[in-house]
């Protein structure tokens, strides 16, 4: 007997609004579905900031596709501040639409009740939930990192979690926690596209018989050809590419080459496609921008700025490798897979996630987390002809936007 699905797929934002890594899988996903022939139907919900405010309205942005006016206003226990949009104008879409499976990515911007609503409207409507971070875990925006000091934490207590968090109590958290954990009950198969943080979540209390692990789909396109050298010119371009703050440690990168010597420097360029860094904390804004103004100058570093992820392809198109920096448990960033799909080896931190996506020596190269001092040694070895060629001959080809739906069709969207 054959099965068909109707996938309401769910993000706490739309791209056309919002180009992080989340939503992006999360669309990508949404018209991959679309294709599978088990599909009778699939739909999009996406959180918008239209500029007034958490009306609760959903509307139709073109055909398929629907945006949510909502917000969070209690972000300890995750709380929408527009309630009752959540039990009548949710609710309702989900009435018409009749979904037998809502695969959600987030609940960030959204809160957690619309959980129960799903299954008290249908309650065999089945829920799918990818997991992207770890903010049910830590309440510090979900990066696992102590307040203040940006050291690595590796696991939640009530009593370290008071300590960054010191106007809570112990009880404050523990019911932060069982708040969490009773609307996730809710939820029939949770997805994680790292096994680091299915592992993470797997201490938290999921079982891991609910947890499976499959990563975010790309582009099925061939790789980009190598960057053309001139005469006597190394593999000696790197690119970082995605969003600009604090966690993300391109500060950790300026540093670096603000310690090689003048005339080693001279032989790098970084080229930095970020965005955001506008909307970062005071001090940290003017850290980058002293750290960058003498390398720009020097023609060392190349503020390229913000790109669609249309220009992406051209823009790693003119970079040797892709630099992953961050001082965080990165879950499985996109702009690996995007740097897999591209052609170009990667030097990445060596923790959470980006640990697990590259291979050390295989098609990448580990970099101690925040260590400038490795951060120049490396660089300078990885500018070598022969280190890009023996990564670059190591490139496998990642999941495809087809493979990554036909995953969820058989692992997440029957029920077993």
């Amino acid at each position: 007997m054959s099965t068909t699905h109707r996938i309401l797929v769910m993000a706490h934002a739309h791209p056309d609004f919002s180009l992080g890594g989340g939503e992006i899988a999360a669309y990508n996903l949404f018209k991959a579905y679309r294709e599978l022939p088990e599909v009778e139907d699939a739909w999009y919900l996406g959180r918008a900031d239209r500029g007034r405010g958490a009306t609760g309205a959903i509307s139709l942005r073109r055909p398929n596709e629907y945006l949510w006016e909502q917000a969070v206003h209690d972000w300890f226990n995750m709380k929408p501040v527009h309630k009752e949009s959540v039990t009548t104008w949710f609710a309702d879409l989900i009435r018409a639409l009749r979904p037998s499976v809502v695969h959600t990515h987030h609940y960030a911007h959204l809160g957690l009740d619309y959980l129960r609503v799903i299954k008290q409207v249908d309650p065999d409507i089945r829920i799918v939930m990818t997991l992207h971070e770890y903010m049910a875990i830590c309440n510090n925006n979900g990066q696992m990192i102590k307040t203040g000091s940006f050291k690595l934490c590796s696991r939640e207590s009530l009593d370290e979690c008071r300590q960054c968090f010191p106007e809570k109590t112990a009880e404050d958290f523990w019911l932060r926690k069982h708040r969490y954990q009773q609307y996730f009950a809710l939820v029939d198969q949770f997805v994680s596209p790292s096994e680091f943080l299915r592992q993470r979540y797997i201490d938290w209390g999921i079982a891991p018989e609910k947890i499976v692990v499959i990563e975010n789909g790309q582009s099925d396109e061939a790789p980009l050809p190598p960057r053309p050298l001139r005469d006597g010119e190394t593999r000696n371009r790197f690119g970082f590419f995605g969003q600009i703050n604090p966690f993300k440690g391109l500060d950790v990168l300026l540093e670096a080459l603000h310690l090689m010597k003048k005339k080693e420097r001279k032989q790098i360029v970084l080229e930095v496609h970020g965005a955001n860094l506008e909307h970062q904390p005071e001090a940290y804004r003017e850290k980058i921008m002293k750290l960058r103004e003498p390398l720009i100058k020097e023609g060392v570093v190349r503020w390229v700025g913000p790109y669609q992820p249309h220009e992406l392809r051209r823009r790693m198109a003119g970079v040797d490798w892709v630099v992953v920096p961050s001082i965080w448990w990165e879950n499985s960033p996109m702009v690996i897979q995007e740097a897999f799909t591209c052609g170009r080896p990667l030097l990445v931190s060596d923790i959470g996630g980006m640990a697990e996506k590259v291979g050390d020596g295989v098609d990448g190269i580990h970099v101690p987390a925040g260590n400038s001092l490795v951060w120049v040694d490396k660089i300078k070895m990885s500018a070598q002809i022969s280190t890009w060629n023996k990564m670059h001959a190591r490139l496998a080809k990642p999941l495809s936007y087809s493979g990554c739906a036909a995953a969820h069709a058989k692992y997440c969207l029957t029920r077993s």
